[in-house]
C-alpha cells in the first residue's frame, strides 16, 4: 500500500469515527430529552384503573380516569351478558386520583422509557373513588331484589343429602345448579364499585354445595335413619295397643340440611289421626251394661283430649332417639290415656230401668232404684265422674215456672258442670220405675237416703259414672 493510500485509509476510519460519535451523541440526546419529556408524564404503556395515561402529566391522568369512568356505566355480568347496567351518578361517585396519580409518577423512572416502551403495561389500581354509602347501600339493595327474583328461574344449587329408597336410605350426592349467592355477590359488587371497578360477573358467585356426598356427618345421619326406621314404636290409649306402622316412619324421617328430623306435617297428620279416633271428648264410650248389653255412653266430664303440639314433639323426640318405646299420648282433661276410661271401678246409672249400681274392682259393691230427672228436666247422659263429695249441701237453682228452689242433701258428689249429681232425696216416697215423669228431679239424680249415705262413704273422688 502506498503512502497515499495509508493517508486515505486513515482519514476514512477518522472520519466513520466521528460519524459514529456524532451519531451516539445524537441518541443519548435524543433520548435524554425524551426523557426530559417523560419527567413530566407517565411512561408508555401506564395504565391505572383501567384507563391508558401514558404520555400523560398528572393532571391529564386524572381529569381522563375521572371522565371515563365517571362516563362509562358499571356493569354487571350473568352468562356472558350485561344484567344490569348502573349509572356511577347513582352510586354518589365522586373521585379524585391526584395523591395515587402522584406516587404512581414518583416511582416510574423517567430514563426507562424505552424499556417500558417495548414491556407489558404497567398497570396500577389506586384509590381516588369515594362513594355515598346510603346511596350504594340503596343501589345494593335494589340488586339484592332482582336478583333474588333472577334466582327463581335458575337452576337451585342442591347439597347431598339423604334419601329414602327401596332399600333404605342413601346419599344422593350434590348438584351444582345455576342460582347466585345472593349475599356474596352484592358484597362484592359493593367492594368494587368502591374501588373503582367498571364491571363485575357474578358467574363468579354462584351458590355452592355446603353439604357433599363424601361429608362425614351426612354418612352418620344416613345410619342413624337406617336404625330409627327399624325400631318399634308402640302407643298404649285408653287400654289399647297401637303400633306405629314402619312404613309410616320411613316416610316421616327427612334429612334436614344434614341433620336427622321428622317432617312434621306428616307426625302432626298421624296425632290428627289418633285424636279423631280414641280422644275421649269427642268419642262415645262402649260399656256393657249390667242390663242392657253393649250401650254406647256420650263423652262427658271424664274424658281427654290429646295435646298436639305437644305430644308431636314428645313423638318426635322419642323417635329420633332410636330405641324401641311404648308411650301414652300427652293429654288434656280429667284423666290421662294410659289406662282404660272405665275399668273396673264406677257407677252406672241406667236411666231407662231406673237402677244404679256401684262396681268395685270389677264387682257389685252397692245397688239401688233412683229417681232422675223429669221430662222437661232429664239428667244428662254422658261419662262423667264424681269430683267432689261434700256433706249438709243446699241445692238451688230454678224451677219449671222461674221460682227459686232451696234442696237441703246430706250428701252430694257432683258429677257434671251443670249442676248434676248423685245425692240423697228424702222427700221421695219411692224410687224406680216411672216415678221420674211425674217426681222426677231437676237433672240430678236422687238416691235413697240410707243408700246414698253408705256410696257416700264407698265411693273416691275421681270415680267414673257413666249415665245412659
Amino acid at each position: 500500500m502506498t503512502r497515499n493510500e495509508r493517508r486515505n485509509s486513515h482519514s476514512r476510519k477518522h472520519i466513520g469515527v466521528i460519524v459514529v460519535l456524532g451519531l451516539l451523541v445524537v441518541l443519548v440526546g435524543g433520548y435524554a430529552i425524551r426523557s426530559t419529556y417523560y419527567s413530566e408524564r407517565f411512561l408508555p404503556n401506564t395504565v391505572v384503573n383501567g384507563v391508558k395515561i401514558n404520555n400523560l402529566t398528572v393532571s391529564e391522568a386524572n381529569r381522563k380516569i375521572t371522565r371515563e369512568l365517571t362516563d362509562s356505566p358499571f356493569l354487571i355480568k350473568i352468562d356472558n351478558k350485561n344484567w344490569k347496567e348502573i349509572k356511577r351518578a347513582d352510586l354518589g361517585w365522586q373521585n379524585d386520583y391526584l395523591p395515587g396519580l402522584k406516587a404512581v409518577k414518583k416511582d416510574q423512572n423517567p430514563f426507562s422509557w424505552g424499556m417500558q416502551l417495548v414491556s407489558a403495561a404497567d398497570t396500577k389500581d389506586v384509590d381516588g373513588n369515594t362513594l355515598d354509602e346510603n346511596k350504594l347501600n340503596a343501589v345494593g339493595e335494589a340488586v339484592r331484589a332482582e336478583l333474588t327474583q333472577a334466582n327463581t328461574t335458575r337452576t337451585a344449587t342442591e347439597n347431598a343429602k339423604v334419601t329414602r329408597t327401596n332399600e333404605g336410605f342413601e346419599i344422593t350426592p350434590e348438584k351444582q345448579g345455576t342460582t347466585i349467592d345472593v349475599e356474596a355477590a352484592v358484597t362484592a359488587f359493593k367492594e368494587a364499585a368502591k374501588n373503582g371497578k367498571h364491571s363485575i360477573d357474578f358467574e363468579h358467585y354462584l351458590a355452592k354445595p355446603t353439604i357433599t356426598k363424601d361429608d362425614a356427618d351426612l354418612k352418620k345421619t344416613m345410619d342413624k335413619m337406617n336404625a330409627v326406621a327399624k325400631i318399634k314404636a308402640t302407643y298404649s290409649i285408653n287400654g289399647k295397643t297401637i303400633q306405629i306402622p314402619t312404613s309410616d316412619i320411613n316416610t316421616w324421617l327427612i334429612d334436614d340440611n344434614g341433620t336427622m328430623s321428622l317432617d312434621q306435617d306428616k307426625v302432626t297428620a298421624y296425632v290428627t289421626s289418633l285424636g279423631e279416633k280414641y280422644n275421649t271428648k269427642t268419642n262415645p264410650t262402649e260399656f256393657n251394661s249390667t242390663r242392657r248389653g253393649k250401650v254406647s255412653v256420650p263423652a262427658g266430664t271424664y274424658s281427654w283430649t290429646i295435646n298436639t303440639p305437644e305430644e308431636v314433639a314428645a313423638l318426635t323426640e322419642q323417635i329420633l332417639a332410636g330405641k324401641d318405646f311404648t308411650r301414652s299420648p300427652i293429654v288434656t282433661g280429667a284423666t290421662t290415656a294410659d289406662k282404660p276410661l272405665v275399668d273396673k271401678t264406677y257407677i252406672e246409672v241406667d236411666l231407662e230401668n231406673q237402677h244404679m249400681w256401684y262396681y268395685k274392682d270389677g264387682k257389685v259393691a252397692l245397688e239401688t232404684d233412683i229417681v232422675s230427672g223429669k221430662p222437661s228436666t232429664q239428667t244428662p247422659t254422658g261419662v262423667d265422674y264424681v269430683w267432689s263429695k261434700e256433706r249438709n249441701k243446699t241445692l238451688k237453682g230454678k224451677n219449671d215456672d222461674g221460682s227459686d228452689y232451696a234442696s237441703p242433701v246430706s250428701y252430694w258428689m257432683p258429677i257434671d258442670w251443670t249442676g248434676v249429681g248423685l245425692h240423697d232425696s228424702d222427700w221421695q216416697p219411692a224410687y224406680g220405675g216411672d216415678l221420674w215423669k211425674t217426681r222426677g228431679s231437676h237433672g240430678c239424680v236422687n238416691t235413697p237416703p240410707d243408700v246414698m249415705a253408705k256410696l257416700f262413704d264407698m265411693v273416691e273422688v275421681g270415680t267414673p259414672v257413666l249415665v245412659f
